[in-house]
């Protein structure tokens, strides 16, 4: 049979979403499993037996000597072991554990984010927007208002009760939490002004960090030792604490008690930050690196041990990144391309690394459990299990294999090989087109193979895999079928793949299938990058009325005022 674009009556929406398994705590969506990491790398997990191994959906090492560890498992149960310093296992007790026991208390809470400090202290962020905290409290920081040591999990309740939050970070002796509203709250030591109060105080309970961030949009938050950062939602950056090897990124080393943009990055769009113990790396729109702080191990990737106070253009000499990754025990850097290589530098098992080093990782909390000291996790992991599957992964697996397939797909003279069920069940088109044949082949001269392969295994996962002109390709397939959320997942693979280069080819093409919002995001984009977007081939070859209109909005934007 021969397939060409069909009537608006065959098409439609997706019929249902594929439920997808555990996701990283900040940040990261849609994680592919070959970037799961297994958790047999950190020896703290050796002595589990296999069967409990493969139950694991999620875990966090972390300790002086890398000695603790939390893991969460596909029942969502959570288990906790090691050397429980300062009551750090929320175990009740100050008694080690070789073999895990269960945190009763945290059952079932559905962890999204978690951190910890140096006391140690643990703070995570559950589904339901709540935070619990629990061990050393020295300095408050489990924002409970005393400094009694916590032995089990405590919901930290003032000033919280009312927010929903979504990511918490930990110094060594302090908090923060970020809320759903872009809102930022912190508690805990405070000598070097990190809790971002105005003064030198100790935070005893949450307490909003406001002051030039009042009305703004916070979307992502990292702690050093001693001091914070934040990113807001137009990818300003700032941050407040401990500045004395210049992690501020300010140009100076003094401390600041309130938060402070960082100046030097105007015009830079900021989408993730990390620290580590004294530096900052900092990824940007264009997946470019920015780094400043510490850099006695290299740290900094500047090819030299030279402190930077200002933030500093990392050259990788390879694509773009889309990851960064530092941890405040640490003096270990180490980011992630598009493509999936891992580079690292800094301190990688007590040698100073000073230039990024591409390393056959598969994954940057690799770097961590193999040269960073001490070998403790950066982030919240997500683990896959050796053979357990869940529906999402067995689906995914099943793509475009011929053995039980029952339906192909003949697209540029290559096959892709389907079934006929899930198709019907996940889209509107497929039921209504495959409820009137019966035939096993079908042909597809509309689209490209790349393009309708990659709608065919969205279907199947719920996730799209494609460079950003590519995704162009497949916006109009998903604007024709009337895939709205195809649609969308294509309108920010192309937000993040956006370049100088193919600003303006991006720009027509949100024109052309009518996709308001990425339409916008890329005339910002144009408008803070006019000069170099402006000498491109494809702002030359732009189309006279796009052009036209182009050149009139930027206009009214004062893009060409002096």
């Amino acid at each position: 049979m021969l397939l060409q674009k069909k009537s608006a009556s065959f098409v439609g929406h997706c019929a249902g979403y594929i439920a997808s398994g555990f996701g990283y705590g900040r940040a990261k969506k849609n994680v592919e499993l070959s970037s799961m990491l297994d958790v047999g790398k950190w020896p703290v997990f050796a002595l589990l037996p296999p069967e409990e191994l493969r139950l694991i959906r999620q875990a966090c090492v972390f300790g002086s000597a890398a000695n603790e560890a939390f893991y969460v498992t596909v029942n969502d149960e959570v288990f906790a072991l090691g050397t429980n310093c300062s009551g750090c296992l929320g175990l009740g007790d100050l008694q080690s554990t070789i073999e895990p026991r269960r945190i009763d208390i945290l059952c079932g809470k559905k962890i999204v984010s978690l951190s910890y400090g140096t006391g140690p202290h643990v703070a995570i962020a559950t589904a339901d927007g709540e935070v619990f905290a629990w061990g050393h409290n020295g300095y408050s920081q489990l924002g409970n208002g005393t400094t009694n040591h916590g032995l089990t999990p405590a919901l930290v309740s003032t000033n919280l009760l009312s927010k929903r939050v979504t990511e918490v970070a930990c110094g060594s002796h302090h908090t923060i939490a970020l809320t759903t509203d872009g809102e930022v709250y912190a508690w805990g030591y405070n000598n070097s002004g990190q809790v971002g109060s105005g003064s030198t105080a100790n935070q005893p309970t949450p307490r909003r960090v406001s002051s030039c961030l009042q009305n703004k949009v916070v979307v992502n938050i990292a702690c050093g030792q001693l001091c914070t950062m934040a990113v807001l939602d137009n990818g300003e950056i700032y941050g407040w604490g401990y500045n004395c090897n210049g992690q501020l990124g300010l140009g100076n080393n003094g401390n600041q008690q309130t938060p402070c943009r960082i100046a030097a990055l105007q015009g830079v769009n900021i989408v993730q930050v990390a620290c580590g113990y004294a530096h900052t790396l900092a990824l940007t729109d264009e997946g470019m690196v920015y780094a400043w702080g510490a850099n006695s191990y290299g740290q900094l990737g500047t090819g030299n041990k030279s402190n930077q106070a200002l933030p500093t253009l990392i050259n990788t000499d390879k694509e773009r990144l889309v990851e960064v990754a530092a941890c405040h025990t640490s003096h270990t850097s180490a980011a992630k391309t598009q493509s999936g290589q891992v580079v690292m530098w800094g301190q990688c098992r007590g040698q100073a690394v000073v230039s990024p080093h591409l390393t056959h990782f598969g994954s940057t909390d690799d770097v961590f459990a193999c040269f960073a000291t001490p070998a403790v996790t950066w982030h919240l992991l997500s683990v896959d299990g050796d053979d357990y599957l869940t529906v999402a992964q067995s689906l995914k697996k099943e793509f475009d294999s011929p053995e039980i397939s029952d339906l192909k797909f003949l697209v540029d003279g290559k096959c892709i090989h389907v079934h006929k069920a899930l198709l019907k069940i996940r889209c509107e088109h497929f039921r209504a087109l495959l409820n009137e044949m019966e035939e096993e082949t079908i042909e597809v001269h509309q689209f490209s193979y790349l393009v309708y392969r990659a709608f065919l295994e969205y279907l199947y996962t719920d996730t799209i895999n494609l460079p950003p002109e590519d995704a162009i390709g497949l916006l109009d397939l998903a604007t024709f079928y009337r895939e709205t959320r195809l649609k969308r997942l294509c309108q920010e693979t192309i937000k993040r793949g956006i370049s100088e280069e193919n600003a303006i080819t991006l720009l027509s093409a949100a024109v052309k299938y009518e996709a308001r919002d990425l339409e916008e995001f890329c005339f910002k984009f144009c408008i803070n990058h006019l000069t170099a977007v402006t000498q491109t081939q494809a702002f030359a070859d732009m189309d006279h009325d796009l052009l036209k209109n182009f050149i009139s909005k930027a206009s009214r934007y004062g893009a060409f005022k002096n």
